[in-house]
């Protein structure tokens, strides 16, 4: 897949990012051949393969999905520059 310049000055301004214009051809080539390198992993046969969460065979840590405070409230708190009762004092904001 190939990634002109306009391609790559676009994808820019949709990610906010500031590009030179001297930096876009390069950058172009580099997309491209990234993307096309992601093709290449299109072609490998991956049936059969069970989905991976580690090389290691293990287990994943589970615990009980339980809705809880974190029981940490007061240490949250104290960060706050004022509290009140618990809970951060923020100033009221009208427009």
């Amino acid at each position: 897949m190939s990634i002109d310049k306009e391609t790559v000055a676009k994808i820019a301004k949709l990610a906010r990012i500031k590009v030179e214009d001297n930096e876009l051809e390069k950058l172009s080539v580099e997309l491209s051949e990234t993307m096309s390198w992601i093709e290449q992993l299109s072609e490998v046969d991956t049936d059969g393969v069970e989905p991976l969460t580690s090389v290691v065979d293990m287990d994943l840590y589970k615990r009980a999905d339980e809705v809880t405070d974190g029981g940490i409230r007061d240490k949250i708190v104290a960060n706050s520059p004022e509290s009140a009762e618990g809970f951060f004092v923020v100033n009221k904001i009208v427009e």
